[in-house]
């Protein structure tokens, strides 16, 4: 019996870190072809459900809010990168830090006002009665965060490789001088790496909002755990993020249950100190080096 409670707890915890592995992602895309990342990466989540939310309350079907919610958090990536970003790497400057920062506590102001302080239920027509696998509940709501998560960072890999636009993205990823002598606009390309975190973002915040709840606190639960992901598996390991967010996912499920909730954070903060200390490419980053 104790063994099909840790399996639960692990399972459960696991598809959660799909969610931090999904935000971890949109830094890595950013990151990319600017190193530069949105800090206020978690309020593009919480903004993005907040939206998608309101779409669902006047009425517009399931189906095309997914969508209308995407567009959404597309265009928000967009509006970071043109008033937070683009001026700080023009003037080769560090500024962009200390603007998506603003940025994110503009937005959690204005969800404050906008929709209010309280959490609010997100209605969704997938099911949440568990289903029974070897003992081990799974809802098929979780079912769908582990098919949304890998379905996006799929079409997002795919479209990287096998699309003009895509590889431009990766040359700019490379090397953007080299790049933008072939004729390659990296301008553009740091856009569209901006609109896709953004699109990102906002999948994130409509795959874990039927689950937890929409509120203006939901993206400080989130962003920290997200970029422990992000530095532990590396800024430019692709799918490792897959990989450490399942296991940070798991760790502080486990950790929850078997020392307490109060300590359901310290994992995270944990392995974020030992990349930093030990690795700071992270587990699966490339080794950086260095010309003189």
């Amino acid at each position: 019996m104790n063994s099909i409670i840790i399996a639960q707890m692990a399972v459960s915890g696991a598809l959660m870190g799909l969610v931090y592995a999904l935000i971890a992602y949109g830094f890595q895309l950013t990151y990319a072809t600017s190193k530069s990342i949105n800090f206020g990466q978690g309020e593009l989540v919480m903004l993005s459900a907040f939206f998608s939310l309101t779409l669902l309350n006047l009425g517009v079907p399931y189906w095309l809010m997914v969508p209308g919610g995407l567009l959404f958090g597309v265009a928000m990536g967009l509006v970071v990168e043109r008033a937070c970003v683009r001026l700080s790497l023009e003037q080769k400057s560090e500024g962009w830090i200390l603007l998506t920062i603003i940025f994110g506590l503009l937005g959690f102001s204005a969800a404050e006002n906008i929709w209010g302080r309280d959490d609010r239920p997100f209605p969704s027509p997938i099911s949440s009665d568990p289903l029974h696998f070897f003992g081990i509940n799974i809802t098929p709501l979780e079912i769908s965060v582990a098919i949304g998560v890998f379905a996006v960072m799929g079409v997002i890999e795919l479209f990287k490789r096998k699309t003009l636009l895509g590889k431009a993205f990766e040359a700019v990823a490379a090397d953007r001088d080299a790049a933008e002598l072939m004729g390659i606009s990296a301008t553009h390309t740091i856009m569209l790496s901006y609109g896709l975190s953004g699109m990102v973002a906002a999948m994130a915040g409509i795959l874990i909002s039927p689950i937890t709840t929409v509120g203006p606190t939901m993206a400080s639960a989130l962003i920290l755990k997200a970029f422990s992901v992000a530095v532990v598996a590396g800024l430019d390991s692709g799918f490792g993020v897959v990989v450490i967010g399942i296991f940070l996912g798991a760790l502080e499920s486990l950790t929850s249950f078997y020392i307490g909730s109060g300590w359901r954070e310290a994992p995270g903060l944990i392995l974020l100190i030992l990349a930093l200390a030990v690795r700071p490419n992270g587990v699966f980053g490339k080794a950086s080096i260095r010309k003189v």
